[in-house]
């Protein structure tokens, strides 16, 4: 595990229905192992504690979406935050299910910028935990777009090295 300070807490968010996959994306196989599996360890490596945010899997630890099922990512990042702040971490790295490819020193990269930072999606990112009452309050406005909380709480973008992968359609998968 990285050094890095003070604890961050993993989330994989993958609650959504995979429309536009076909199938559980979770489950998908790229380069021999399951999506989820990917995502796990490159997160893993670089955060304290992992969870997974908006389904049930099987090893690992999971949390509900909140307020409720059904709010895409934005469900997600507040599990996640909520349960970070009940647990003692100070920050959240988030990375879709979808988003097999992270590199090594995301954690790093993104610290490095400050906290409330995303990547080249802003379903990978670092975020607070001090943000948990501006993400509740978005959400019981009525937002639904994880884009959008970035910009309303002023998180910065940062270039990674390459484009993450975002596995939305099976074809999207090299090698597919």
């Amino acid at each position: 595990m990285a050094n890095l300070q003070p604890a961050i807490l993993g989330a994989i968010l993958a609650g959504g229905r995979a429309r536009r996959f076909g199938s559980d994306k979770a489950q998908a196989l790229w380069r021999g192992r399951r999506l989820i599996d990917h995502v796990a360890d490159a997160l893993g490596t670089q955060t304290t504690a992992l969870v997974v945010c908006g389904r049930e899997e099987p090893g690992f630890g999971c949390v509900p979406d909140l307020p409720a099922p059904g709010l895409g990512p934005l469900g997600g990042l507040h599990a996640a935050i909520a349960f970070a702040e009940t647990h003692g971490f100070a920050h959240v790295l988030t990375a879709g299910v979808d988003c097999p490819d992270l590199p090594a020193d995301l954690a790093a990269r993104l610290a490095g910028e400050g906290a409330g930072v995303v990547a080249d999606q802003p379903v990978v990112g670092l975020w607070p935990v001090s943000v948990t009452d501006d993400l509740a309050d978005f959400i019981a406005e009525g937002g639904r777009a994880l884009y959008g909380f970035a910009e309303r709480i002023g998180a910065r973008r940062v270039a990674l090295p390459a484009p993450l992968l975002n596995v939305n359609r099976p074809g999207d998968l090299p090698g597919s």
